[in-house]
């Protein structure tokens, strides 16, 4: 199974701690205020010079995540025509430990499979309802394919493509979802944030040297507009709610 949000929590606390010294440091009224005279344009002043550059990474977080997906054919190498229900079941597949067992940690998912005869989408069947679009410019439509992890709150969101005949998965993650977009050649994934009014926005984008999708931007963006408060604290929130997803034609 691919890291998910915890294998990125490093990055993330930067972040955190610059958003919880913003919200306690500033306070916004609702109306137009001066700011008086405009500062003098700075260019960035690189720290520490001294160090020697890094040549290679500190936390393994899986960047680059591609698996050809065996026993699942591609007839005429047409990926519509390939079952989503089918491509789920060989994921349990390659990883009992995650599945099967009165322990394994989504042991429900694989049980409410046997609940998808009438295909994703339906009834209780756990696979959602799969999106097509050409994410890897080639003229051919890939696959956005989505299921919850149960028992708990996690989605897993994975992507495929065909090449060579065979199907490739291209792009995984897991990680409780406030929404999912796809927007050009890019899927983007929004999910709750730590800090009460802020969400991550997450984007994978087709890179054809790697021939994955990479994770482009990794964000922590504010949700609404700054709520004013007299005596700001780290657990103020505004008051505005998230805004709403893009539509995407499915199917």
């Amino acid at each position: 199974m691919p890291l998910s949000r915890p294998g990125q929590a490093a990055r993330r606390l930067a972040v955190v701690a610059l958003l919880l010294a913003a919200a306690v440091g500033c306070g916004d009224a609702g109306g137009l205020e001066g700011t008086g005279s405009t500062p003098t344009a700075q260019g960035p002043a690189r720290l520490w010079p001294e160090l020697t550059p890094a040549s290679s990474p500190a936390f393994e977080i899986g960047e680059v995540n591609t698996e050809v997906v065996k026993g699942v054919k591609v007839p005429g190498d047409d990926i519509r025509r390939v079952d989503p229900v089918g491509i789920v079941r060989a994921e349990i597949a390659r990883h009992p430990g995650e599945y099967d067992g009165g322990k394994a940690p989504y042991r429900d998912t694989k049980r409410r499979m046997a609940e998808c005869a009438q295909g994703p989408g339906q009834g209780r069947c756990p696979v959602l309802r799969p999106y097509y679009r050409d994410l890897t410019g080639d003229g051919h439509d890939d696959l956005t394919l989505g299921f919850p992890l149960l028992p708990g709150k996690t989605t897993a969101v994975r992507v495929y493509t065909v090449e060579k005949h065979r199907l490739v998965q291209v792009m995984a993650w897991e990680d409780a979802l406030s929404g999912v977009e796809l927007a050009g050649r890019s899927l983007v994934i929004r999910s709750p944030s730590e800090v009460a009014g802020y969400e991550y926005r997450l984007q994978w984008t087709w890179d054809r040297d790697q021939r994955a999708m990479l994770l482009t931007h990794d964000e922590m963006l504010r949700t609404g507009p700054r709520k004013h408060s007299r005596q700001p604290s780290a657990s103020a929130s505004p008051s505005a709610a998230p805004s709403g997803s893009a539509s995407v034609s499915g199917g």
